[in-house]
């Protein structure tokens, strides 16, 4: 089973940036599609971006399309989330997970435990 953790979450004030990590162990990166989720408080859990296995191709959420970057490094099993032009409303824990493809309703195989981002003045 493939594990992933998260790393890169911090403070950062409106407009500001942040790059998420996302460390995948135990199987080959490439045989995944990679998705990251977040979850406010009191709000249920969101797909934020998902970049496929094979082709690269990537997806994104509306609120975030513009503003955030997802790429994956197949050679060191790590895919990135770039945040950029953030705002209070993309405080959340962030999680990414190992998935069998793009579309919502693609099995998730494993979550990693998350990591905070707070967009706070």
């Amino acid at each position: 089973q493939v594990q992933l953790v998260e790393s890169g979450g911090g403070l950062v004030q409106p407009g500001g940036s942040l790059k998420l990590s996302c460390a995948v162990s135990g199987d080959t990166l490439n045989y995944y599609a990679i998705r990251w989720f977040r979850q406010a408080p009191g709000k249920e859990r969101e797909g934020v971006s998902c970049i496929g296995s094979s082709d690269g191709s990537t997806d994104y959420a509306g609120s975030v399309k513009g503003r955030f970057t997802i790429s994956r490094d197949n050679a060191n099993n790590t895919v990135y989330l770039q945040m950029n032009s953030l705002k209070p409303e993309d405080t959340a824990v962030y999680y990414c997970a190992a998935s069998y493809g793009c579309s919502e309703s693609a099995d998730v195989d494993s979550w990693g435990q998350g990591t905070q981002v707070t967009v706070s003045s």
